[in-house]
């Protein structure tokens, strides 16, 4: 872990590569950042305007980030996975492949300096900042609450975590003005064991009392620490109720195995039958690893998962069942089924009921898609 205060300097930094940004959603190209922190202090900053919007924004380069770390005594912590992004082109990419328009409510994990934040905020999303290193948590907060007004709407922002719809009334009349609202609240809390469910909630309750029809779902807009990558997919995943897209900057690798893994091949994964039972995912953009500070050994890659509704969702008399019965499976990967899952029925039972999905007594679970594991499921697991 790096722990160290002395300010860092523009010399040890890596060259960026010049990015230009796209014109529209189908022409975006390689280059995005993998975010700092994880997070643990759920940080709200809603920012929307009535009628023409704020368009304000700092420039996020190698100098504005080396002053905004130095300005805390900070340097990038190992333990927490933290490369912040060097280029608010990507950032702008990023928000564009989500598709974030004003009004929208969006969950970021891990803002760090707030690169990405700003642009967030400029496309008039609101926007639930979770960040779990306390001292970026408060950078992000003094960067966007550098007004007279921050302090009137924090207290507003408190009083909605308890009231909820109950401060709608305040929030309407904020907006009749024009202003630009504002509020804050922090928890220290780890994101992985936040109820981030209830927060969003929270917000999406707000914006529904202020007629904004755009808010019946929030979307997640993230550049997430690689490190915990596999954990925020198996949360957010199955809020389909909340959120309605889920943006994530991952490792290439990672990125590529969840969206194009392929049958038969050492690449497919529980993960896999998991991320489309639950989702439609979708491979956007690369991000070259010279656009991070410090510079990770990995390029990166955006991927959207559009989350399916509970009604979408493959058919299966239990969700537990389903997936503790697919880990089984891969858990003897190179085992026949009739073998890896006979602590559920006899072998006999489990060639009959391949069989009458079409497939071989001694197929083996890389050859199984997400829809046999469904069949395979309904027909020898009993709820």
């Amino acid at each position: 872990m790096c722990t160290g205060t002395r300010p860092l300097s523009l010399q040890s930094l890596p060259p960026v590569s010049p990015t230009t940004p796209p014109r529209s959603q189908t022409t975006l190209k390689p280059t995005l950042p993998a975010h700092n922190s994880t997070a643990g202090t759920p940080l709200y900053i809603a920012c929307a305007t009535n009628g023409s919007r704020s368009r304000s924004r700092s420039p996020d380069d190698y100098q504005s980030t080396l002053q905004a770390l130095n300005s805390k005594g900070r340097v990038p912590r190992k333990s927490l996975g933290q490369h912040y992004m060097l280029n608010s082109d990507i950032n702008e990419q990023l928000a564009s492949a989500a598709r974030v328009e004003e009004g929208h409510v969006v969950l970021e994990i891990g803002p760090g300096t707030g690169s990405l934040t700003n642009v967030l905020l400029n496309a008039g999303a609101f926007v639930l900042a979770i960040e779990k290193d306390p001292y970026m948590a408060s950078l992000v907060s003094e960067r966007f609450a550098s007004t007279e007004r921050f302090k009137r709407t924090n207290n507003l922002g408190r009083r909605a975590s308890h009231l909820g719809e109950g401060v709608s009334h305040n929030l309407k009349r904020s907006f009749k003005a024009s202003e630009k609202i504002t509020f804050s609240k922090v928890l220290k809390e780890d994101f992985v064991k936040c109820h981030i469910h209830s927060h969003v909630k929270l917000l999406l309750g707000s914006k529904k009392s202020l007629d904004h029809p755009k808010s019946r779902y929030a979307k997640v807009v993230s550049n997430i620490p690689f490190n915990i990558s596999t954990e925020v997919v198996k949360l957010l995943l199955p809020m389909g109720d909340i959120f309605s897209e889920v943006v994530l900057l991952l490792q290439e690798e990672m990125a590529v195995r969840l969206v194009q893994s392929s049958l038969r091949t050492s690449e497919y994964r529980p993960i896999n039958i998991f991320v489309n039972f639950y989702s439609d995912p979708e491979y956007k953009f690369k991000v070259p690893r010279t656009n991070f500070f410090p510079q990770p050994n990995v390029d990166a890659a955006v991927v959207v998962f559009k989350l399916k509704q509970a009604a979408d969702y493959p058919q299966v008399s239990s969700t537990k069942s389903f997936f503790s019965m697919v880990n089984s499976a891969f858990n003897g990967k190179r085992k026949m089924l009739r073998k890896s899952l006979q602590h559920i029925c006899t072998p006999i039972e489990i060639e009959e009921a391949l069989g009458s999905v079409g497939l071989p007594a001694t197929s083996r679970p890389e050859e199984l898609t997400m829809d046999d594991f469904v069949k395979l499921h309904n027909l020898i697991v009993k709820v």
